[in-house]
């Protein structure tokens, strides 16, 4: 009767060894590779909702006053790149505010958007007149740096005029640097009419 040699016995224990450590290195590219792909598209869904959000309520916009919570009236319905001397980076009123309970309310509500330590945060009010801004909602993390400009009267400018009744502009751009994705500007049509 003619067995396996030691050396046989050896040769094929290689090769299975050879064989089990490709097949669990090819295993450990795979999981690696799908928290990478995860990862993107947990950050693209954040990028695509953040617009989502600011595309909702610039569509939206309204010109209608407002006063803060210690009753002063607000300059303009709609404001932004104040960012810099601690003001938002963009406050707007917008309408169209869900309200499915039929709550004693206005279907008008108050936005803001701010940078706030690296994230792009949305604030709400509860009223549209004297009350305190809501919880922050976070839209975007790792935001290194944020500035908008606003189309109005076929040019750009960095601050509206002061005014009430100043008129809506046309479009706002949205210009972020993010950490893993550098330079990020974005253009949303503001298609609101007075309140």
């Amino acid at each position: 009767m003619k067995g396996f040699t030691l050396v046989e016995m050896m040769v094929a224990l290689l090769i299975f060894g050879l064989v089990a450590a490709a097949g669990v290195a090819i295993m450990r590219f795979s999981v690696d590779n799908q928290q990478v792909v995860r990862a993107h598209t947990h950050r693209l869904a954040e990028l695509q909702r953040a617009r989502a959000m600011l595309k909702a309520d610039l569509a939206q916009a309204a010109q209608r006053p407002v006063r803060d919570a210690a009753g002063r009236p607000a300059l303009r319905s709609f404001s932004g790149g104040e960012q810099r001397t601690g003001g938002p980076l963009l406050a707007l009123v917008r309408r169209g505010w869900d309200n499915p309970d039929a709550d004693p309310r206005a279907s008008l509500q108050t936005v803001e958007y701010r940078l706030n330590g690296g994230r792009l945060e949305r604030r709400a009010r509860p009223a549209l007149d004297g009350a305190e801004l809501g919880p922050p909602q976070v839209l975007l993390s790792g935001v290194r740096d944020a500035r908008v400009a606003f189309l109005v009267r076929g040019q750009w400018i960095e601050a509206l005029p002061n005014g009430p009744r100043q008129p809506l502009p046309q479009a706002v751009r949205l210009d972020l640097t993010l950490e893993d994705y550098g330079e990020l500007s974005q253009l949303f049509l503001v298609t609101g009419e007075p309140a």
